[in-house]
Order: structure tokens, then sequence, then C-alpha cells
């Protein structure tokens, strides 16, 4: 045996959820590019769980099922309540859909429909919890989903106490459906190894949270946002990002490991951060991140990745710095509960052999004697 560090290049498993070939992403074989411009985040939940775009009965069917599921247990809420102010955002999350499984009657049902219908409970629960989180946390009450509008609409109203624009609404629905799915990524591995199991999957989306925490998946949009305040103005930008570069520091938000020719991500949200940019009469953000992506890529030949444009997108949609992630976990839950039900599906339990390099033909010496 061979063992190959963070397991690249293996091929762990087979899928038919979503694909990286030649630096295109696709969910179930439709280009990112298409359904971007074109879907709503619901239509790509949809495709992610069921291999098909919903026509407008299924679709109607589907906001139905969000919206009546959107609401979260009076308990789940003073529970949340108890957490300390200061505790990371996405500990919370993690612990309050952990938490969410305690109040499903059908938690341990491990039917197909059973889990179909949790995957949907989950997606339309995690936007009233991360909302709730933000609101506690500012010492607000959490406001309660409205009944008929998208997740992403709803989010925001949820969020901010108040009817978002238009414009807010369009860009949050876009970059949810861009962070949907993403392949065989550490969350979802996450998810398909706890599930695979046979465990249940709040536990699986419990586990991926948990991985998706770590900053070297979820967190790099929030050190690009640090990183474009402590920049301040474009006239220090060059200087800024030059002195790094000098020093060999890591930029954040360039490069991917399955991308070598760029993230087809990032074209989208750099065209909505320039949107956001002029409704609100303020480029001033987008102006340096393209700024910076000039140099960087100049200098090193390195693209921004999907997480450089998100840090001034959700920026300007009035988020706080720590729910860049949950909202992340807000989007990829779609496809990680997908690959749950998938892995569910012809399961396996996930076992793979480790090389060992310890020492060897140690022999035992009687505690007496050591």
């Amino acid at each position: 045996m061979t063992a190959t560090k963070g397991l690249e290049g293996i091929v762990a498993t087979t899928s038919s959820i979503s694909s990286i070939v030649d630096g295109v992403l696709t969910y179930r074989g439709y280009n990112i590019d298409d359904l971007a411009e074109q879907a709503t985040f619901e239509e790509v939940a949809y495709l992610l769980w069921f291999g098909k775009l919903p026509n407008a009965q299924e679709l109607q069917s589907l906001q139905k099922d969000m919206s009546d599921y959107a609401a979260i247990p009076d308990a789940l809420i003073e529970q949340i309540k108890l957490y300390p102010k200061d505790t990371n955002t996405m500990a919370a999350l993690r612990s309050a859909v952990s938490s969410l499984a305690l109040y499903d009657k059908e938690a341990e049902d491990m039917s197909q429909e059973a889990n179909e219908k949790k995957a949907v409970k989950l997606q339309a629960q995690l936007p009233t919890i991360v909302a709730a989180i933000a609101r506690i946390r500012q010492g607000l009450e959490p406001v309660a989903p409205k009944a008929g509008v998208s997740l992403a609409e709803n989010f925001l109203y949820m969020l901010r106490g108040e009817q978002p624009e238009e414009t807010s609404i369009k860009a949050l629905d876009q970059a949810l459906v861009l962070h949907a799915d993403h392949e065989l990524n550490a969350s979802t591995f996450a998810s398909r190894v706890t599930v695979a199991t046979l465990s249940d999957i709040y536990s699986g989306v419990t586990s991926a949270i948990g991985a998706l925490k770590g900053p070297l998946h979820g967190g790099a949009n929030e050190a690009v946002m640090k990183m474009l305040n402590e920049v301040g103005t474009i006239d220090k930008a060059e200087a800024y990002i030059q002195q790094k570069l000098d020093n060999r520091e890591k930029i954040m938000g360039f490069g991917h490991r399955v991308y070598k020719n760029g993230d087809p991500r990032a074209k989208h949200l750099q065209k909505m951060s320039k949107e956001l940019g002029d409704m609100k009469g303020n480029t001033t953000l987008y102006d340096i991140s393209v700024l910076i992506e000039e140099v960087v890529t100049g200098q090193k030949g390195l693209k921004p990745n999907v997480d450089f444009y998100s840090a001034s997108v959700y920026t300007q949609l009035g988020i706080e710095h720590e729910l860049f992630t949950p909202i992340f976990a807000i989007s990829r839950v779609s496809g990680w509960t997908a690959h749950i039900l998938e892995q569910y599906d012809g399961n396996r339990i996930i076992r793979p052999r480790a090389e060992y390099t310890g020492l060897t033909d140690q022999k035992y010496v009687p505690l007496d004697l050591r």
C-alpha cells in the first residue's frame, strides 16, 4: 500500500450528482454557468436530490414543502438563546442542527421517503437557524419565516427583519446555486463516511458542518474580507498585495486544488459584486478586489476561486463576516443531503486502509522492568 496525503488524486467512490472535468463544474450534467444564469436555487436543490429539473407542479410542491418546514421548534430557539454570545457561529449551527433530530419523530426512519422528506426539512430549516443565531447574538428576537417566498428572500427577511431588495434576493439566490455542490469535497466526504455506517441524516449533516467549520474548507471568504478591510482604499491595494507577495505570504481566495485554469464560479460572483456595488452607489470593495486579482494573477498566475468575490458579495448584502461560512452551509446542505441519499442507495461502509509508519518488532517488557 502507498499512502497519498489528503487522498489527493484518489477516486473514493462513484457519484452521479456533480462532476469537475477539465475545469468545468456540472450538476447532474448541467453546466454551472447555465444553472447560475437561469435556474433558481429551489430548482437546483430539486435537481440534486431527484436527478432532474422539476416541472412547474413539482417546483410548486417543493416550494410549498420548504415553506411549511421552515419554522424551527420553539424549544430549539430557547436553546440557542442559552449559547454563549461569543460562541463560534459554525459551532452554534453544528449544535443546533444536531439538536433538530431530537424534535423530528422520523429522525430514525431510514426509508427513502422519510430521508427525502428530511433532506427538504433540513434545507428549509437551516436558513431559519442561521438567521435566529445571528439575531439572538445581536440581542434581537428571531423573525419567523414568511410563507410563499423563495429561500433566498426568506433568509434575508429573517436576518434583517425587513423586506430585502430584488437585486439582493437575486444575488443571494445565485450565490446559493454556485455553492450547492462541489463533488467529493471535505464536508461532503465527511457526511458520506458518517451515513455509510447507516447513521441518520442529521448525523451526516452535523459531520459535514463540523468539516466545513475548518478554515481550510469554509472560512476562506472571511479571510478575504479581513484582507479587503485591511487594504481599505484602492490606492493602498497594490502595495499591500505586493508586500505579501514579496514576503511569500498566502493570498486568500486564489487557487484551487481541482481547478488549474480558474474556478468557473468566480466570474458569476465577480459580476454580482459589481451589480451590488452599483446598487449601493459604492463599488470600493469590487474595485479593490479587481485590482488585487490583476496583481496576483499577473505575478503568480493564480486565479480567484469562489471565495474571493463571495466575500464582497456577502458584505454588500449587509451580512456579518461570521455568517459567511454558515451561508455556505445553507447552500451546501442541498449537496450534502443529495450525497447522503446517494450513499444510502447501495451503501457500503467506508473503511480505507492506512500505510503504517511506526515502530516494528517491539517486545513487551513487564511493568516492573520498564
